[in-house]
């Protein structure tokens, strides 16, 4: 039986994934100066990164079981790596409409 802590806790992982995985795309999106680079990085590193963070929470007996490693994977991995994903290319402005000032060297 599944407690209020224990489904608030889990959904306290799932917006953590879902942030680290809006983060870390545009941290790629900056870093990266070609749209592939960023695409494969984001689609290769950010579940390996969101798999290492669930697995830490719920190692340490945060969330609720969940019945199987399928919906484990659905439920905090790649839902939250869509949103993020999305709420990045969505929401937030493209790193092309910011103008920087010229550096003088």
């Amino acid at each position: 039986m599944a407690t209020i802590l224990d489904v608030g806790l889990m959904a306290v992982v799932f917006g953590a994934n879902t942030v680290l995985a809006a983060v870390l795309t545009r941290f790629f999106r900056l870093k990266l100066h070609t749209q592939w680079g960023s695409a494969l990085y984001t689609a290769f590193i950010v579940p390996v990164v969101l798999v290492v963070t669930t697995i830490a929470t719920f190692s340490l007996g945060v969330g609720v079981d969940l019945g199987s490693t399928g919906a484990v994977l659905g439920l905090m991995i790649g839902l939250p790596m869509a949103l993020g994903v999305s709420i990045d290319m969505l929401y937030v402005t493209p790193p092309e409409e910011y103008e920087l000032p010229e550096t003088t060297d």
